[in-house]
């Protein structure tokens, strides 16, 4: 399958044991990569966002609890084993509503209480080597969803997107905007309006970054302008991603996605979740189930701004992702194919592949 990105970035290196992170809180102005040596600078990096995107955690997370390891020094294998696990448990704290960090975290544990080892070592060569796994099969999934999405789309189209779901939100090309990445080496000539993403500016200050820099055609507006573009026909698909699908198809993504599909849905427009199996949760029925992370209201009112933005001593309500209805999905984009309604037989199926 062809390399369709045209520039060289992504959200992690592992490389002889040092893992380094690039840290999105800093984009777009500096590009900076941060060494994670213990697991708690990586459970600082996972929370505070330094890397994020459901798909970039699972991998960095699997990493993580690998440099975890390492400070295991002893020779006792089931000590070990119970070192591996309580740092598991510290990190899958960090955030709760993406499912690729318990995701990645769980096979990693349950991977080494399945096996017999005859030593510490080995045991940690298995983790390093499934953390690698972990990362290839993140790459080749988002390769997977670029050419499936692809096939949905067509030259010229306007297309809308929220949130960040490139390549820095995964181990590389991205989910929801892998299609695009792979349609402008084609030639698509892709009209893309970015979502800014209030409250943390994922789409102004990474989506914009991210296409601007391969060259894409890449319009920022802001969230409440999703309407008027809308209105005015100058959107024919919205693309977004996913942190977690309930067994029913009900997605979690940022905050403000279910508002773009309750619009996408009365203006008659495609609306399409790119969503990795890794994502999907077949253990959580419904939408309901799916435990939503609240924040800390000063990224509403003061983490953008010179001054505080509101009254000292407001309430506020800061949730970082909101659930769309199955109802309002067109399409769900997978590493394995293209899923349409009912979700709830067709998750089933797409997960038995």
């Amino acid at each position: 399958m062809e390399q369709f990105l045209s520039f060289d970035i992504a959200p992690m290196h592992f490389d002889e044991g040092k893992l380094t992170l690039l840290d999105q809180t800093r984009l777009p102005g500096e590009e900076v990569y941060i060494e994670i040596e213990t697991k708690e600078d990586m459970w600082d990096a996972i929370y505070h966002l330094k890397v994020r995107g459901a798909p970039a955690i699972g991998v960095a997370a699997a990493y993580g609890l690998y440099v975890d390891a390492l400070k295991y020094e002893g020779d006792y294998v089931p000590e070990f084993l119970e070192h591996v696990k309580s740092g598991a448990k510290y990190l899958n704290s960090a955030r709760p509503t993406a499912v690729n960090l318990s995701w990645a975290l769980n096979r990693l544990t349950e991977g080494l209480l399945d096996n017999t080892w005859s030593s510490v070592e080995e045991a940690k060569e298995w983790l390093l080597e499934e953390a690698k796994t972990i990362h290839r099969e993140d790459i080749e999934a988002c390769k997977a969803m670029g050419e499936y999405g692809l096939s949905l789309l067509k030259e010229g189209m306007g297309i809308l997107t929220h949130c960040n779901a490139g390549t820095i939100a995964t181990a590389k090309y991205g989910t929801c905007l892998a299609p695009l990445y792979l349609g402008h080496e084609r030639g698509y000539d892709f009209r893309v309006f970015a979502d800014e993403t209030r409250p943390l500016l994922q789409g102004a200050r990474l989506t914009s970054w991210e296409l601007n820099k391969a060259g894409i055609d890449v319009t920022l507006i802001c969230d409440n302008m999703a309407a008027t573009v809308m209105k005015k026909g100058w959107i024919d698909a919205v693309v977004v991603g996913c942190d977690r699908m309930a067994a029913n198809g009900d997605g979690a993504n940022k905050i403000g996605t279910s508002g773009v599909a309750v619009l996408a849905k009365e203006y008659g427009i495609p609306f399409y979740m790119y969503v990795p199996t890794s994502t999907i949760d077949m253990n959580t029925p419904t939408g309901d189930d799916i435990h939503i992370e609240l924040r800390k209201g000063e990224e509403i009112y003061e983490m953008w701004y010179e001054k505080p933005m509101a009254p000292e001593g407001i309430k506020t309500f800061n949730p970082s992702f909101d659930v769309t209805d199955h109802k309002y999905i067109t399409a769900v984009i997978t590493e394995k194919g293209i899923v349409r309604p009912p979700y709830d037989e067709n998750l089933k199926k797409i997960m038995m592949k």
